[in-house]
Parts: C-alpha cells; sequence; structure tokens
C-alpha cells in the first residue's frame, strides 16, 4: 500500500471526515495537524504541490502524489479508484 498523509487543521470538518473515511478503510496515514503554524504551511504546501490560489485543507498525499481534499478523496472512494490508487 502507497503512503497516505494528510494535512489538517484542528477546527476543519472536512479534516475529520477526511481521516473518518480513511480510517474506516483500514488505511493507515501520517497526520501534520498545521494547526500551529497554519500560515507557513499553508504557503510551503502551495509552493511544493505548485496550488495556484489559496491552500485548503485537508491536503491529502497519496504515493507522493496530491490528490487535494475530502470531497476528491470522497469521489475515488465512491468510484473505487481509492483503492487502485492505493496499491504499489
Amino acid at each position: 500500500m502507497k503512503d497516505v498523509q494528510i494535512y489538517t487543521v484542528d477546527y476543519c470538518p472536512y479534516c475529520k471526515k477526511a481521516e473518518m473515511l480513511l480510517k474506516s478503510k483500514n488505511i493507515l496515514y501520517k497526520k501534520t495537524d498545521i494547526t500551529e503554524n497554519e500560515d507557513a504551511y499553508r504557503k510551503k504546501l502551495g509552493e511544493y504541490y505548485d496550488i495556484e490560489g489559496k491552500v485548503t485543507v485537508p491536503q491529502i498525499i497519496i504515493g507522493g502524489k496530491r490528490i487535494g481534499g475530502f470531497d476528491i478523496l470522497e469521489k475515488l472512494n465512491n468510484s473505487g479508484e481509492l483503492d487502485k490508487l492505493l496499491e504499489d
């Protein structure tokens, strides 16, 4: 299974939903809570992943590739593509 990384803030309901979805599928992930240095992390994420405009959370990375936020994670799960994306 590919590595999964999620960047969150502690007050974000979509971050919590993303984590619940990953946990419900028994997907191990590394969580980075950026609440303490939110502006700096958002800037770094934007630069690193070449994100135009405001960087939202959660940011979900699978196998080093940014897939986006909860809405995309949910669509990938509902279509069955998430399981394929996680395969090594």
